[in-house]
């Protein structure tokens, strides 16, 4: 890619940083909605927990810990809505998209960077306070080595990859389909229920858990986790990451250009 287009995209992320930290009262509401939720499932897991200690191979300060970092990744990957699936949905069926391919720029790096500022902004404006305030008020398991956080960082960079490659995906369905909201809808119940936002997948038994492990979804909230929580080796989870995210970005590469040779104005 020449440094141009880099420096392209860069501004687009940086623009796509910018207009979600505009949201200053919904990022404050943001926080305080992650943060209640993340009591209530606290001190669901440790009911759980009291029951059937080492759970997934969990302790108690690890399964709190996992807790915390699902209500900082939900907004961060977008899981329960609030990417840009939404709006590229939209200019799909308005028929604005006409205009968007005939920009000298690549329409799914174009997406993927304005996605990647707002993962960015919602994982520092939203998610670290949850968080910080989840492993200050009850036993957290944390690691003491620079390395595992940077192996986490890595980790989480890949999930925001995943994420946005199975989002644009659910919006490029909107070519297709008058009204997205049943995909969209679809695509927030696995999210929740298959990247182990409800349940560590571990939990899952038998075939059920090694098919949900072996998903795409287990890259975004279960693989930093276990990364995290020292469960997992660093580089098996990280190939395992961008394995999924290479073939779904080039999976979004071939239903885009499959869509955009027929570009079908809907309501325009």
């Amino acid at each position: 890619m020449e440094v141009g287009s880099w420096r392209l995209y860069t501004s687009v992320a940086a623009g796509g940083f910018r207009r979600y930290a505009t949201y200053r009262a919904a990022t404050a509401a943001g926080v305080f909605t992650n943060t209640v939720f993340g009591l209530v499932l606290v001190y669901a897991y440790l009911a759980l927990w009291d029951e059937k200690p080492q759970l997934g191979g969990y302790d108690q300060a690890q399964a709190v810990t996992y807790v915390w970092l699902g209500q900082a990744m939900l907004a961060t990957l977008a899981i329960g809505g609030g990417g840009i699936e939404d709006e590229l949905m939209e200019r799909i069926r308005t028929g604005d998209v006409a205009v968007d391919l005939y920009r000298p720029v690549d329409l799914q790096m174009w997406w993927l960077a304005a996605d990647g500022g707002r993962a960015v902004f919602q994982l520092l404006g939203r998610g670290v306070v949850p968080f910080v305030f989840g492993s200050l008020v009850f036993p957290a398991s944390l690691p003491g080595e620079a390395s595992t956080w940077v192996a986490f960082l890595v980790a989480v960079v890949l999930a925001m990859l995943v994420s946005f490659a199975i989002r644009y995906l659910v919006a490029l369905s909107a070519f297709w389909l008058l009204d997205g909201v049943g995909m969209t809808q679809m695509g927030w119940l696995l999210g929740f229920f298959c990247s182990g936002m409800t349940l560590p997948l571990n939990v899952f038994p038998g075939a059920l858990g090694e098919v949900v492990r072996a998903l795409p979804w287990a890259s975004l909230l279960q693989a930093p986790a276990d990364v995290l929580l020292g469960k997992a080796d660093p580089l098996g989870t990280f190939a395992f990451q961008a394995g999924w995210a290479v073939a779904l970005l080039a999976l979004g590469r071939l239903v885009q250009s499959a869509a955009t040779r027929r570009v079908v104005v809907q309501g325009g």
